[in-house]
């Protein structure tokens, strides 16, 4: 089993990403409610930050909620959402121990009141840390988050703010809800689904793609050892020949 002395510091993933499932089948596997796999997936988020501070990794994005888990029963979404509540409250000290800034993309101001009024206040008390950024995806969908961008990059088109011939990838990323995050080297996916779920679709163009059959609340530090491993011992060639690169 590997550990974080394995990783090469000199070859580290600059932005990981993590879509985190497989709670619900999780709980189901052990006679339990969906909601036991949600308690429990809390503590594979907490050695998984912890994890990546320790590597020195820049940027952690998590999938916490899309914008489809909405349609998800009501308790669900009500248990999870006290979750994240009660996460944010408790893992403050944590977040500045280590120096990481919490920082979030999504449709936030639709979260309820109390979730987005401790979001906030996490966001605002860790701000001025400096090491690892850690994003929560909430109420985020990829495709949602384009269309929002081109909706405002067309009524600045519209007022001449911006002349059509200029739009390129860089006014695209700055009109995004991630406009903050570099572009993902290695998105990570538990439970042994293989999709992308309408996240971070612009950003993922050229990442390193890591598929693992393991529920999320059984993931722990040497998953995320091994997937980084992988992530090192791949050629990322971004067009290119393996000739051009060496």
């Amino acid at each position: 089993m590997h550990t974080l002395e394995d990783v090469d510091k000199e070859k580290l993933p600059q932005h990981v990403a993590i879509i985190m499932d497989g709670n619900g089948r999780w709980a189901k596997q052990r006679g339990k409610l969906r909601m036991f796999g949600h308690e429990n997936g809390v503590e594979s988020v907490n050695q998984t930050v912890e994890s990546c501070a320790k590597l020195q990794i820049p940027f952690l994005t998590l999938y916490a909620f899309s914008t489809e888990n909405w349609n998800r029963p009501k308790t669900e979404i009500e248990t999870l959402m006290k979750l994240l509540v009660n996460a944010l409250k408790r893992e403050l000290k944590t977040l500045n121990k280590h120096n990481i800034r919490l920082k979030a993309i999504g449709k936030i101001d639709t979260l309820p009141k109390k979730v987005y009024k401790e979001l906030t206040e996490v966001m605002s008390k860790t701000e001025n840390n400096s090491g690892m950024t850690l994003t929560l995806a909430l109420s985020y969908g990829s495709r949602e988050e384009i269309k929002t961008a081109v909706q405002e990059i067309a009524v600045k088109v519209k007022n001449n703010i911006i002349s059509p011939e200029n739009i390129d990838e860089t006014v695209i990323n700055t009109h995004l809800y991630a406009h903050f995050l570099p572009d993902v080297d290695l998105l990570i996916r538990t439970s042994g689904e293989c999709r992308i779920s309408n996240f971070l679709l612009w950003q993922i163009a050229y990442a390193e793609l890591y598929f693992i059959d393991v529920f999320w609340p059984d993931f722990r530090e040497h998953h995320l050892v091994e997937a980084i491993l992988s992530y090192q011992n791949r050629e990322r060639r971004f067009g290119k020949t393996s000739e051009q690169l060496n």
